[in-house]
């Protein structure tokens, strides 16, 4: 499967991965992130179930906080 994560191609084997897998694969550790398939915003409590297909188009931001 082919996509775009973060505006970058990356290749993965899977057919289908779900957020959760893109997050551990990718070794993506943030506490506080936004994430977006094709620009609908994915709930935390939506990651192990919200997939990502061939050509699609993720965006995880990770949000950083400061003062």
């Amino acid at each position: 499967m082919n996509i775009s994560l973060n505006n970058r191609s990356e290749s993965f084997e899977q057919d289908v991965l779900t957020i959760s897998e893109i997050l551990r694969l990718k070794n993506f550790t943030f506490k506080m992130m936004v994430v977006k398939i094709n620009g609908k915003l994915i709930k935390k409590d939506r990651y192990t179930e919200a997939e990502v297909r061939d050509g699609d188009d993720v965006q995880i931001i990770h949000m950083i906080s400061g003062g």
